[in-house]
């Protein structure tokens, strides 16, 4: 077993080589798709049906903004959380879902890349939905771990065996520091997700826009301090300020 480290558009893309399958640690954005298929049937000389399944940790579209396209072009299979319901449903769903493509855009911009097309089906159609500490269908050396807080159905997942753990976006690094991501939507979830990582004690851990990091290079005790009390989410921000400008925040007068 090989995990190959790719450049993406926004953030690292993880390939899982064997033999004889190929595995995708998340989904990427939609800009990665011909990054990845180059790779598959160029550095690995593969062909593109050898990815057999293509994890999407949340609906964030550098994590599962490639996936129904790389399903389409290889006939991989994708698997998620088994979480009730879509993340981006409703009226809040969709203004969400355009403002995260706004913002990973903007991302873009500040790693000084060009402006590409990001738009992703905010409902993922899966074809598998696991449970806490479900092995991967197919690599069954891989399990999935429940690590939610930065949206309700954050995966994180495991390879037993070398005891590697890729945990997306449960925190960041930001000018040598490691940090919580933004946003938290979930902040009791997210202090749980990080004691139970820091109880389970891989190896190493691989983050979505960092890379891999020994697990004992990570202090947990300063993420926890940093982590909110309460959501802190740039979509929670706009539809304050939106209340405010139109003065739905002002208590009704008195009659």
């Amino acid at each position: 077993m090989q995990i190959h480290f790719i450049e993406g558009y926004i953030q690292q893309i993880y390939l899982v080589e064997y033999p004889d399958k190929l595995l995708l640690l998340d989904g990427c954005t939609r800009a990665d798709v011909d990054i990845v298929c180059h790779f598959i049937c160029k550095e690995l000389s593969r062909p593109i049906t050898d990815l057999k399944l293509i994890i999407v940790t949340h609906m964030h579209p550098d994590h599962a903004g490639g996936a129904h396209l790389l399903r389409s072009r290889s006939g991989a299979k994708i698997a998620t959380a088994k979480v009730a319901g879509h993340w981006y449903s409703g009226l809040d769903g969709i203004l969400m879902h355009w403002s995260d493509m706004i913002l990973a855009l903007w991302v873009a911009g500040r790693k000084k890349k060009a402006r590409k097309n990001l738009w992703y089906a905010r409902k993922l159609a899966a074809d598998y939905y696991l449970a806490d500490q479900e092995r991967l269908p197919y690599f069954n050396e891989w399990q999935a771990i429940y690590t939610q807080g930065h949206t309700d159905r954050d995966l994180s997942i495991y390879h037993v065996t070398t005891q590697r753990l890729y945990v997306a976006d449960l925190f960041v690094k930001v000018r040598g520091q490691f940090i919580p991501p933004y946003p938290i939507f979930y902040p009791n979830r997210y202090r749980r997700s990080l004691q139970r990582i820091r109880k389970l004690k891989p190896a190493s851990i691989i983050l979505a826009h960092q890379g891999e990091i020994p697990f004992t290079d990570i202090d947990f005790d300063r993420i926890e301090q940093l982590a909110p009390h309460v959501p802190v989410t740039h979509w929670r921000s706009v539809k304050a300020k939106t209340k405010k400008a139109l003065g739905l925040h002002q208590p009704l007068p008195p009659k």
